[in-house]
């Protein structure tokens, strides 16, 4: 018998494309939910041939994003296509979309309109700007939200262009938020009152999922007057914590702000006149001397290969470590222990041979109930006649329906 999941027994509806809801349906999928995942028929979700290709045309990203899921393709741009939406929304504990907001209400399928028919739906909506508000109906991708959000204007260098993660951040951690608040609700839902309607919509926006990464950015503003500024590889208002170039030509990166702890770095670079120095006790007096800290550091690091750097620092219990690329982290021993990459299998397909491949694990660990991957993404429409089957379309319907495009 396999392993019990959190969320074994929870039916999810995904219609989001690109990144930020099928993330959230991913982590839901791997903790046991049930994801059904709607794709338009065809080429389905556009990540599925986005960046680099595998033999068969399929991104190998969509095998870590489409895990678990069950693919069924439906023409939502039809009125027959969006009746069997509504249908398979009347079956599900949870749906999921990531469309333009009104979109759903155009088709008939918002919150209200399939309220009746299954009034303990968790509605989630994740959208750029969220469900109201003057700016909700403008498009809104990852880097425009993360821009509009703060953080981008506090992410680079002082007077220098402001700099972009190589990553769609805005996305990823939206599909964070969006994960959480359904398991709140699910939690809500436990907690109900028998007989009490337990449905309630979930609003996440791309822009307000950065903004809750912003610390204290706020209240600095609003009690203090200050606007943090961008501040490179340091961290304003925290000293040291910075990133070095040692003699191999890697950079390491040494976190030194705590008291005591800096105090051991100052020994350990053999400057004790900086570690007794009265002026430099505490953090407020080291943001006042910053460039001679970084610079005592950064003198010490460029005559010190990086291993000898971090050798050197960890023997004294301050934080230091390199800067990793993925091939460093793939060959990593303690990557490998805590068991990051998970192996899966993938059906080769024409003339493509089967063909292994390593996708990340889902977070948080969970000792007791686990997440796993059962099954890498699949192929488009995969799992359409058993669903479909499963809510009622006989074959012959579905061959009609196929016949049609609407499926």
């Amino acid at each position: 018998m396999s392993q019990p999941r959190p969320l074994d027994g929870i039916r999810v509806i995904e219609v989001g494309q690109l990144l930020a809801g099928p993330f959230a349906g991913t982590m839901l999928a791997y903790f046991g939910a049930e994801v059904i995942k709607v794709e338009p028929p065809g080429t389905g979700d556009p990540i599925r041939n986005w960046r680099l290709l595998d033999e068969s045309g399929t991104g190998y990203w969509w095998r870590s994003l489409g895990r678990n899921k069950k693919s069924v393709t439906v023409n939502l741009r039809g009125s027959e296509g969006r009746k069997i939406l509504s249908k398979l929304i009347d079956t599900a504990d949870v749906l999921i979309e990531n469309f333009k907001p009104g979109t759903m209400e155009k088709w008939g399928l918002g919150p209200e309109d399939v309220k009746s028919a299954n009034p303990d739906l968790i509605y989630t909506r994740i959208s750029g700007y969220g469900q109201t508000g003057p700016y909700s109906s403008k498009p809104g991708y990852a880097s425009v939200t993360e821009a509009f959000s703060g953080f981008r204007y506090i992410n680079g260098f002082p007077n220098e262009v402001p700099v972009r993660p190589n990553l769609s951040l805005g996305d990823s951690v939206a599909g964070i938020h969006a994960a959480l608040g359904i398991l709140l609700a699910l939690l809500a839902k436990h907690n109900a009152r028998s007989g009490e309607a337990t449905g309630q919509v979930v609003d996440v926006a791309l822009y307000e999922s950065m903004f809750n990464l912003m610390e204290g950015i706020l209240p600095e503003y609003d009690g203090g007057g200050a606007i943090r500024e961008p501040a490179g590889s340091t961290l304003t208002g925290i000293v040291p914590t910075n990133t070095y170039l040692c003699a191999d030509g890697k950079h390491v990166v040494i976190g030194g702000n705590g008291d005591s702890i800096y105090v051991r770095l100052m020994r350990a670079i053999g400057r004790g006149d900086l570690a007794e120095n009265p002026e430099l006790e505490k953090n407020p007096g080291r943001v006042i001397h910053q460039q001679t800290i970084d610079d005592a550091i950064a003198a010490w690091t460029s005559v010190n290969t990086s291993a000898t750097v971090i050798t050197c620092l960890e023997q004294v219990d301050v934080p230091v470590g390199p800067i990793y690329s993925i091939e460093d982290a793939y060959n990593d021993p303690h990557y490998q222990a805590r068991e990051m990459f998970e192996e899966v299998e993938i059906k080769g397909q024409g003339s493509s041979a089967d063909s292994t491949l390593k996708i990340p694990a889902i977070l948080p660990k969970l000792s007791g109930t686990p997440g796993a991957t059962t099954w890498p993404g699949g192929e488009v429409g995969s799992h359409t006649e058993e669903v479909l089957e499963e809510i009622g379309y006989k074959p012959e319907q579905q061959s009609t329906l196929k016949e049609q495009g609407h499926i």
